[in-house]
């Protein structure tokens, strides 16, 4: 009780409302990879957290400057790619037929990079907020293609120890909820398999992430043979923290990049030489392509930029504008994940993170690598043997490409076998915890009980009137339990221990839709 000293009037302000749950962010990612440059204002950031909340932000840290005109733009991304002659038409990968003969279209593997266009195509889908972890820049080309279409995917630039070393940044930032590595398909697989296991036991440790997956070869599937690469990736994915994991199958084909970021700079590893006799062949010579390529091979006093002769060898030559199509069609096939991202966050804001981010469009989305069948999907969307599930990207005609799946990878698991109760659970979990942290080292008496009671009470019935939570009354959605002889014994209040349970009746989506048609015989009259 106050004391006073000198006759007066005194006032004493007392709080008219108790402390609130405020919810937490539900679609948050990050992503882990490999940017061109990363500062700024003379600050490096690599192997630093950074939060930014649009592309334009990302490119101030992570994009190539742009030069003065009239010189070109920057080129944030120079895959290399080689047209290499085969004996026959090739029976995988794509492919180009030149004066009768046929060409595999083959990358420079260690010129393979995804991030830059993952975090393009999350904002194009809608993405906002979001963390990047920089763990390296661009490595040196090879300076050879693939051996064959066949042969996997490997940039020897990308490796474990730095994908591992930008996962271990995260374990102190709270606010990310998704964990996206887009470069993990082009490790080895032994080495992708470690590092998906080591984010599922990350995700499994804090409780407050999924993590999204992307399948090995699912740029190039083999129609029959895909399979192989299911098992692969289900295998590789250990048993621990399934219920944090989140795949989506096949690769997706976009529109992401656009004319004018593929050019003659990325065949041949910029070697004009190589591309010349398939513009200009002895037996079919072509001028005015002859000319072009003259003046790139030794440029005049006042030489043209590199898109103005890019957009000469179009005009000029229409094989170059078949490779430079095929090429930029090869570039465009991206994992689906940073996309995924986008399409959570858009999910979220308009729907509730208790909606099942699927049924669904992906903006850019353009093509698929292969079209899934019902009966193909089956075995991806559940598996007798090992439980995991994995969601399909498929096209339905009439209404294009939609993500047809809504599964964590603990398929078997009637708690955390869905997507939306998963992240719905966090986003309960976490928002609760937080302000929680209110009442630490406050007495643990009858009014703390009741306070925290009617505070996560009044939470969760905000959830309930928004459809997160399933029932006709707020009591037949939750249960808020606290107090001596109901969660906590004398001795829990000797050693400090506040035990509140919370009991949710999380929606569910409906998978499965099963319409009964009966005939009905005609009544008289």
């Amino acid at each position: 009780m106050a004391t006073y000293s000198t006759p007066g009037v005194y006032i004493n302000e007392l709080n008219a409302f108790p402390n609130s749950v405020v919810p937490v962010a539900t679609a948050v990612p990050v992503f882990i990879g490999y940017t061109p440059r990363a500062d700024y204002q003379g600050k490096s950031y690599y192997n630093k957290p950074v939060r930014i909340s649009s592309f334009a932000e990302y490119q101030a840290y992570f994009s190539l400057p742009n030069p003065a005109a009239p010189a070109d733009p920057a080129r944030q991304y120079m895959p290399q790619y080689y047209l290499t002659p085969q004996n026959q038409k090739p029976d995988a990968g794509p492919y180009l037929s030149i004066g009768g003969k046929f060409y595999s279209i083959l990358p420079d593997p260690n010129t393979i990079y995804y991030m830059y266009n993952s975090v393009r195509l999350f904002y194009l889908n809608g993405g906002g907020d979001a963390w990047i972890v920089p763990v390296g820049s661009y490595g040196a080309p090879s300076g050879k293609p693939l051996a064959t279409a066949k042969t996997p995917l490997v940039n020897t630039n990308v490796t474990l120890a730095d994908l591992q070393r930008g996962l271990t940044l995260l374990r102190v930032e709270l606010e990310p909820t998704i964990y996206i590595c887009p470069e993990a398909t082009l490790l080895t697989a032994a080495d992708n398999a470690t590092l998906m296991q080591s984010m599922l036991l990350q995700a499994q440790d804090l409780q407050t992430t999924v993590c999204l997956f992307d399948v090995i070869n699912g740029n190039q599937p083999d129609p029959t043979q895909y399979t192989q690469d299911i098992a692969a990736f289900r295998d590789a994915t250990g048993t621990n923290g399934l219920k944090y994991g989140i795949s989506y199958y096949p690769f997706v084909g976009t529109t992401v990049m656009q004319s004018g970021e593929i050019d003659f700079t990325n065949l041949f590893g910029g070697d004009i030489k190589q591309l010349a006799p398939l513009l200009n062949p002895p037996d079919a010579p072509d001028p005015a392509a002859a000319k072009i390529i003259a003046m790139i091979e030794t440029p005049p006093a006042t030489p043209l930029t590199t898109s103005q002769l890019h957009n000469a060898l179009l005009n000029a030559s229409k094989t170059y504008g078949q490779i430079i199509q095929q090429v930029m069609d090869v570039a465009n096939l991206l994992p689906p994940s940073g996309a995924m991202a986008g399409v959570y966050t858009v999910n979220d804001n308009t729907r509730g993170v208790w909606n099942s981010p699927a049924n669904t469009s992906i903006v850019g989305a353009a093509s698929l690598p292969i079209r899934l069948s019902d009966s193909q999907q089956e075995n991806l969307n559940i598996d007798a043997v090992s439980g995991k599930s994995i969601n399909a990207i498929r096209f339905f005609t009439g209404q294009g490409i939609l993500i047809w799946g809504a599964r964590t990878l603990d398929g078997n698991s009637q708690d955390w076998r869905y997507v939306s109760v998963r992240r719905t659970m966090i986003f309960l979990e976490q928002s609760v915890k937080r302000a929680a942290h209110a009442y630490a080292f406050g007495p643990n008496t009858a009014n703390t009980w009741a306070a925290v009671k009617s505070m996560i009470s009044s939470f969760l019935t905000d959830v309930w009137k928004q459809g997160g939570l399933q029932g006709a009354r707020p009591d037949d959605a939750f249960q808020v339990l606290v107090g001596l002889g109901s969660t906590m014994t004398p001795d829990d209040l000797k050693n400090g221990i506040l035990r509140v349970t919370v009991l949710v009746a999380v929606v569910r989506p409906a998978e499965f839709i099963e319409i009964t048609f009966e005939q009905q015989m005609a009544k008289d009259g």
